[in-house]
């Protein structure tokens, strides 16, 4: 199964930006940051706005899952 939370917080690095940067996009702190990156899912919604201010597409984390081209992390 895909664990999102650390998906979300390698796009995050791999694209240099910051927590603070992050939490700030989301409008929230950054202790609530931290907890999404731990999560294995995430609400749909939160998950539309991530993708959308990393510009990432984590929906395709699943559909791959459902297609059997990923197994977990």
């Amino acid at each position: 199964m895909v664990h999102i939370g650390r998906r979300i917080e390698d796009e995050l690095h791999k694209r240099g930006l910051s927590v603070s940067w992050f939490a700030e996009q989301l409008c929230c702190s950054r202790t609530n940051v931290y907890k999404i990156f731990e999560k294995s899912s995430v609400d749909t919604e939160l998950l539309l706005r991530i993708s959308s201010i990393l510009q990432c597409d984590f929906f395709q984390c699943y559909s791959e899952c459902l297609k059997g081209g990923v197994k977990s992390n």
